[in-house]
């Protein structure tokens, strides 16, 4: 297994990257490498720094950065040896197995239509995360920000495209599928999300519980996937990150609010499109950026991809 990782994407490129790269040197399996793409004598120079040898990684140079602020249609396409582009013509070719970058996310999202493709007859494909729940559990959020406005034949596809990672990346066999809304009524909220409600109801492929509430989540685990346009989900793990910089500035400790840390979890795989891909925060740090490493490996075997594909 290859794991692509763009080391000149993120606030905090390419120290933090290649710091991240090599923490999760220990933590890999056999046969299992990481690719660094970027600036080659800035990697050299990285990792004599850090007192690493290079012939643990596979180093793919690149010459260009797609910035944080740059338009990313435009970037990607003028900027065609980036470290993001270059990952992307390596993800196509076969050469790696999964690309990860904390870089710019419209650039990622762009590549990923550009290049691999979305999965034929995926409408919309969505960024999904699991948040943790205060009993301990995890539930499937999505679509946290990659679709804004969602219409009901989308918003019914994300139970399924969540279902399948529920499935096989967390393990829940037979995952519990609940659209998020105002009340639990089946009447209530706007027509997008009434329309969807009558969708998932009648579909025999989902196991849909019903409509949640916002004051469920985080609570407790009544469904093991949540179903939201990507407005709303983005302005939920947004929260999350909120009341987690709170939590610390008050000096608290306790186990779940260290659950809300987006360091833990590292990053947000993109799913519907024909290849292994994880976004990472943009003010990724070495921690964040060693678990972007670690969720690509799990969406790599998970096999994700393929299994959307067979499903669709």
């Amino acid at each position: 297994m290859k794991i692509g990782l763009d080391v000149m994407g993120g606030d905090y490129a390419p120290g933090a990257i290649l710091e991240g790269a090599f923490d999760v040197l220990g933590s890999l399996k056999t046969g299992e490498r990481i690719v660094l793409i970027g600036d080659e004598k800035v990697i050299r120079e990285g990792a004599i720094k850090e007192g690493i040898d290079l012939s643990n990684f596979d180093v793919i140079p690149s010459t260009e950065v797609i910035e944080m602020g740059e338009h990313p249609a435009r970037a990607f396409t003028q900027k065609k040896n980036s470290s993001i582009a270059v990952g992307y013509k390596l993800l196509k070719a076969g050469d790696i197995d999964g690309f990860a970058s904390a870089g710019n996310t419209g650039a990622m999202l762009i590549g990923a239509s550009y290049t691999v493709n979305v999965i034929p007859g995926v409408f919309r494909p969505a960024l999904v995360t699991a948040i943790p729940t205060s009993d301990g559990g995890r539930s499937v959020l999505l679509d946290v920000g990659l679709n804004p406005d969602s219409k009901p034949d989308v918003l019914l596809q994300y139970a399924k495209l969540g279902s399948l990672y529920a499935k096989y990346v967390l393990g829940i066999k037979d995952p519990k599928v609940g659209l998020l809304n105002i009340g639990e009524e089946e009447t209530k909220g706007p027509v997008a999300v009434r329309a969807a409600y009558d969708l998932l109801k009648d579909n025999p492929a989902v196991n849909f519980v019903g409509n949640i509430e916002g004051n469920v989540l985080f609570t407790e685990k009544m469904t093991d996937v949540v179903v939201c346009d990507g407005f709303t989900g983005n302005i939920i793990i947004k929260q999350g990150e909120a009341f987690y910089s709170i939590y610390k500035e008050r000096k608290l400790k306790d186990n779940f609010f260290e659950c809300l840390n987006f360091e833990n979890f590292g990053g947000t795989p993109v799913i519907g499109i024909n290849a292994n891909v994880v976004i990472g925060h943009g003010i990724s740090r070495r921690r964040a950026v060693m678990n972007m490493i670690l969720q690509t490996r799990d969406v790599i075997n998970a096999d994700l991809a393929t299994k959307i594909t067979e499903e669709i």
